[in-house]
């Protein structure tokens, strides 16, 4: 469970000027150097990458199990080319976390974003563990240096206090370890938004299911839903949006993002892949993509998220913006000019 830091993102000659523009931005250069300087409690204006770009962005963490389905990478590209977010982290969730750093750091490169920090999770053994992408996982060549996630996390709860999103798209071991280690410095989050949950339809829209992100933690989940931090839950019922034609006008451009995308569909075996994790990406960047209403939601012992009595505990996204979403999706992931493979 130890995080990662490309020792290679950056030749000595750029490694001050990134740290500069890291410190700016107000963003902890960890991706830079193996130290970095304590930045103080407080609040910070963050702003977009971009300049001149009056938009005020988001400060996220994106926790993610990248290498099982196709759609974590679609959600990390979402995030990256969205100036509405400021990437301070990602940290990579279930079962074999390192192998995964290395699909998110090959990403980054593509998306010409080296300098985000990566984090390695707790690492687990499950027994239904999905890794589709390990050929493009392990054809990564960038040196990672290893640092705590669960630490990541927190840390920059405490620098940052209710100022920082933390996106939640792959099963919450790294959330229920956060709970456990400092339950006090997790609640300085502003809010999780998850995908994940099932609460009145489920896969293929039949009745509701146990969703694969609360099922494989029940008892993480459960203590997210306790915590007192904001909890946004997009579920099965608002996330279940096919590409159809959207895929053809990202697919099929000779740029590296596309590339690394079409191999990556390859190798998940998703031709046509269900976009369950950008939707809730998309729902930081335009929560109007995906409104919410207050619910009091239990997790029962088969995974099952129940609508039940009580004070609202979460905000659930129970209808989406289908065209609004593929439309942000067509329009941040299209090719760039310039960036061919």
């Amino acid at each position: 469970m130890t995080p990662v830091l490309r020792a290679n993102a950056c030749t000595f000659s750029l490694k001050f000027r990134c740290g500069l523009i890291a410190a700016f931005l107000g963003t902890a250069a960890f991706s830079i150097s193996a130290q970095s300087k304590e930045h103080p409690t407080g609040t910070v204006s963050f702003r977009p990458a971009s300049a001149g770009r009056a938009i005020p962005s988001t400060p996220v963490i994106i926790d993610t199990d990248i290498g099982d389905d196709i759609d974590d990478a679609y959600a990390l590209a979402l995030a990256v080319r969205s100036p509405e977010l400021r990437i301070l982290g990602i940290t990579t969730a279930f079962g074999d976390t390192a192998l995964r750093a290395h699909v998110a750091a090959r990403m980054l490169d593509t998306l010409n974003h080296p300098g985000i920090p990566i984090y390695v999770g707790v690492n687990s053994t499950r027994k239904f563990e999905n890794f589709s992408q390990t050929e493009y996982a392990r054809a990564d060549t960038h040196i990672l240096v290893m640092r705590d996630a669960i630490d990541f996390l927190l840390k920059t709860a405490l620098r940052y206090p209710h100022q920082v999103t933390l996106i939640a798209l792959g099963p919450m071991d790294n959330i229920g370890a956060a709970i456990d280690r400092d339950p006090s410095a997790f609640r300085l989050l502003k809010q999780v938004v998850l995908m994940g949950g099932s609460v009145r339809t489920g896969y293929g829209g039949g009745p509701p299911s146990a969703e694969w992100n609360i099922l494989n933690n029940v008892p993480a989940a459960r203590k997210l839903f306790s915590s007192g931090v904001p909890v946004s839950m997009m579920p099965l019922d608002s996330t279940q949006i096919r590409m159809g034609a959207v895929r053809d006008v990202i697919l099929n451009q000779p740029d590296r993002l596309s590339v690394d995308l079409t191999e990556l569909t390859r190798e998940s075996n998703r031709p046509d892949p269900v976009l369950f994790d950008p939707v809730a990406v998309a729902a930081v960047i335009n929560p109007k993509l995906c409104p919410t209403q207050p619910m009091h939601l239990e997790v029962d012992d088969k995974g099952f998220t129940l609508e039940t009595p009580g004070r609202p505990n979460v905000n659930v996204c129970l209808t989406s913006d289908r065209e609004g979403f593929l439309k942000l999706l067509a329009e941040r992931l299209e090719p760039r000019v310039g960036a061919s493979k």
